[in-house]
């Protein structure tokens, strides 16, 4: 099957354990992201592996009993091992602190620890079937201090890393669930809810299993997923994801419903703020994008966003006998630790809806080459699209930019008037792939499009003038360099009629680079002189260049003219006026700038020659040679 077949793959380093099939029990930490393997035997040796290798850890503790569970803390600093349903036990890893065991027992009489979190890197939850016990952890001293403790029947629990929050499952049927939030050494209690279970024919009755119901952080929102099974009796056996989202504050609402049209058993994971649901039984996965919305319902019912496809095999080499090729399900897979990632690229050519495929992938990580190519793709070949899509992509993609821009305004300007009494500490925005700016759209997109040969001028220039219509109607300033390539593109083409509308209508904004480019065209287009000179005179802050420009045409007295025009005759410098006279080689035109600059010494000095610093000592030279010495004007007396 071909690469372009996948959206999903194993990352390319799997988290492996050497002799695998002597290990007795392999632990996932889900907060650290480490895997735990375990051999007893003697002593316990213990192996410690994450998604990369620096982060390996070995070491040995006495065998006091099989482990049924062990982790970190964050950083590394405290293990945590329990062996036993009451107590756990806790080494130092801390450099310069004694490597020795200690021991703390849950408070509640009669209970038995479920499991443990760590909170903190020094501040742990026990779990028991009667509640939940909240630890400090003092090292230096090698005990505990109990912080909170809550009494509640528990039958499972589960936790999220990302929010440090834990979820009780509690009442017989195991439906309501209780979710404590944990930071800085405090314990919240959160609203607790109801997971509406399926209805099931009588005398049955149904208890929720921790096996469907997962904890994620998407799109920065808590969220409890639960897979639900429908009885088959009824007239929608297929299964479906239901999604609660859990405030810190308020009630748990019930947001999102995924739907599965099929039946079996699943997994679930969250990668990239999807959610990937994986079906056993046909060995693929499907993915659901909460934030891609279903008009006109109040509760959000999603579709898949592809079709099913299997994950992509993933290909080990061995030493000496080539490659190992895995699947998620394989048997050659045991011993192996996987991370899934999502593969942006195959899902340009599965979503044919390009205003869907764009909001789908402006929420990915690594989006910016694949947006870029998708426009590519748009504006060429076979898969071109229409104007009116390619506008609908083009607004997106500005809304996207705008955003960012206003956002670094805010923090600049906040910046700049220093932090006001009670205001946390702003940060600065975070400019992600997703924000696709004028300079990515020209270099990767536009400037290769405009030098096509089988795509219609008309449609080039129709999807630059979108472009540029888009970014003004969400205030963005357009770049010169957007407007050249619409010029260079009609004086190719000899669009020399549409070239003077846009600029007579103002369609392309004034800009001195954009005049300068105007004054290169005047060979190919006349007119464009013309058009130079009116741009730069409505710019009003373009005045030397107007009268370079006209100086370097020797339009000596057009200069003066426009320079007396705009009040600035007093300013000017008589040396360039003289040498481009002088370079005309009209004797008479010499004579008339000569004697203007005369005039205005006489006005402003009292008297008509020329200061040295003016350097212009030859051109009194010249006058002399040519209209005699009597010509230069004379001082006036009193």
């Amino acid at each position: 099957m071909s690469e372009e077949h996948y959206y999903l793959e194993l990352c390319e380093n799997p988290v492996q354990f050497e002799n695998a099939s002597s290990v007795n029990n392999v632990f996932f930490d889900e907060a650290n992201k480490q895997v735990f393997a375990v051999r007893s035997g003697g002593a316990t040796g213990v192996v410690v592996k994450g998604p990369e290798d620096k982060s390996s850890v070995a070491f040995r503790m006495d065998d006091k009993g099989e482990v049924k569970c062990i982790k970190f803390s964050i950083g590394n600093k405290i293990l945590a091992v329990q062996r036993t349903p009451k107590s756990v036990d806790f080494i130092n890893f801390i450099p310069d602190y004694p490597h020795l065991e200690f021991s703390q027992e849950c408070k509640m009489k009669n209970a038995s620890i479920l499991g443990f979190c760590w909170t903190n890197w020094n501040e742990i939850v026990f779990i028991t079937d009667q509640g939940i016990e909240f630890y400090q952890v003092l090292p230096d001293k090698r005990s505990l201090k109990l912080l909170k403790s809550q009494s509640i029947n528990v039958n499972w629990y589960m936790y999220c890393p990302e929010t440090a929050v834990i979820l009780l499952s509690t009442t017989f049927q195991g439906n309501v669930l209780q979710p404590f939030a944990f930071k800085s050494g405090t314990m919240s209690k959160m609203s607790k809810f109801e997971i509406e279970l399926p209805v099931v024919p009588k005398p049955a009755k149904l208890n929720l299993s921790e096996r469907d119901i997962a904890v994620a952080n998407i799109y920065g929102q808590l969220y409890v997923m639960y897979l639900k099974h429908h009885s088959r009796t009824t007239d929608s056996p297929c299964a479906e994801v239901v999604l609660y989202q859990l405030p810190r504050e308020g009630s748990v609402k019930k947001t999102n419903v995924l739907k599965l049209n099929t039946t079996g058993k699943f997994a679930l994971n969250v990668v990239d703020n999807l959610v990937v649901v994986h079906h056993q039984s046909t060995q693929t996965s499907i993915i659901f994008d909460i934030k891609l919305r279903e008009p006109d319902c109040a509760l959000n019912v999603h579709q898949p966003v592809l079709p099913p496809r299997s994950i992509h095999p993933y290909r080990i080499p061995l030493t000496g006998i080539g490659f190992l090729t895995c699947s998620v399900c394989s048997p050659s897979a045991s011993g192996y630790q996987w991370y899934l990632q999502v593969k942006l690229p195959p899902t340009v050519n599965l979503l044919q809806d390009k205003g869907k495929l764009i909001d789908f992938l402006l929420r990915r990580r690594d989006c910016k080459m694949v947006i870029l190519s998708v426009c590519s793709q748009m504006l060429n070949g076979e898969d071109k699209g229409s104007l009116t899509v390619v506008a609908t992509v083009f607004d997106k993609l500005n809304q996207v930019f705008k955003e960012y821009l206003e956002a670094e305004q805010t923090y600049t300007v906040a910046m700049e008037s220093g932090p006001s009494r009670g205001s946390t500490a702003r940060e600065r925005p975070v400019r992600t792939q997703a924000v696709i700016d004028q300079s990515d759209m020209y270099t990767h997109v536009l400037s290769s499009f405009t030098e096509k040969k089988d795509i219609s001028h008309k449609f080039i220039i129709a999807v630059l003038m979108e472009y540029i219509r888009s970014l003004n109607q969400v205030q963005i300033t357009v770049q010169h360099y957007l407007y050249e390539l619409v010029i260079k593109t009609l004086v190719h083409h000899s669009l020399f009629y549409m070239l003077h509308q846009f600029l007579q209508y103002h369609v392309l904004s004034d800009s001195k680079p954009l005049a300068c480019l105007l004054l290169s065209l005047e060979g190919t287009y006349p007119a464009a002189h013309q058009l130079s000179l009116d741009m730069l005179k409505r710019l009003s802050t373009a005045n030397d260049e107007i009268v370079e420009v006209l100086l370097s045409k020797q339009q000596v007295l057009g200069a003066l003219r426009f320079i007396r025009s705009v009040g600035g005759n007093d300013n000017i410098s008589a040396r360039k006026f003289l040498d481009a006279a002088l370079q005309t080689a009209d004797q008479m035109l010499f004579y008339t700038i000569f004697r203007f600059f005369e005039q205005r010494n006489l006005r402003l000095r009292g008297s008509p020659c020329f200061n040295l610093g003016e350097h212009c000592e030859e051109h009194v030279v010249y006058f002399k040679q040519v209209f005699g010495e009597q010509a230069l004007m004379k001082q006036a007396t009193v």
